[in-house]
């Protein structure tokens, strides 16, 4: 039996995860839109 199928599943919280990946894309498509909002109002 291999070795890694004996407990396939994670120890650890999922909401740790979910809150990492949702503020990185939160903060993510704020540069975005912020980027946006600078170059508009450039122009």
């Amino acid at each position: 039996m291999n070795e890694f199928e004996n407990n396939p599943q994670e120890k650890t919280n999922d909401v740790p995860h979910a809150v990492t990946g949702f503020v990185v894309s939160f903060i993510f498509f704020a540069f975005i839109f912020f980027l946006g909002t600078a170059i508009s109002f450039i122009n």
